[in-house]
C-alpha cells in the first residue's frame, strides 16, 4: 500500500511560480512511476507532467511544455513539479499518483493522493 500526500498548492498570480511536493510511503517508491494530474471545475481529470521509474524519462502535456518541470527524489520518496509563467488556465486541483507500470495514464494509476488545489488569479 502507497499512500501519497500532496502539498504546496496556493494563490499566486499570473506569470508566478509554485513548486508542487508529493511525499509517499510505503515501500519501493523507485518502482513506481509518477504522474502529476489535474482537474479543472467542470473538466476532466487529465495528465500534466509523468516520469518513469525505469529511466526517470520525463512527459509533459504540450500545455505545460517548457514551463513545468516533474522531477524525483527517490531517497526522500517524493515527486515535485515546479511551475512557472503560470497562467489562468492552470487553475486546477492538481494530484500525484504512482503507478507500476512504464507508462503513465489516467487509468493506469495503482494509488492517487487527495490533491492540492492551485489557483491562478489575474
Amino acid at each position: 500500500q502507497v499512500q501519497l500526500v500532496e502539498s504546496g498548492g496556493g494563490l499566486v498570480q499570473a506569470g508566478g511560480s509554485l513548486s508542487l511536493s508529493c511525499v509517499a510511503s510505503g515501500r519501493s517508491f523507485s518502482r513506481y512511476s509518477m504522474g502529476w494530474f489535474r482537474q479543472a471545475p467542470g473538466k476532466e481529470r487529465e495528465l500534466v507532467a509523468a516520469i518513469r521509474w525505469t529511466d526517470s524519462t520525463t512527459y509533459y502535456a504540450d500545455s505545460v511544455k517548457g514551463r513545468f518541470t516533474i522531477s524525483r527524489d527517490n531517497a526522500k520518496n517524493t515527486v515535485y513539479l515546479q511551475m512557472n509563467s503560470l497562467k489562468l488556465e492552470d487553475t486546477a486541483v492538481y494530484y500525484c499518483a504512482a503507478g507500476t507500470g512504464t507508462v503513465v495514464y489516467r487509468g493506469g494509476m495503482d494509488y492517487w493522493g487527495k490533491g492540492t488545489l492551485v489557483t491562478v488569479s489575474s
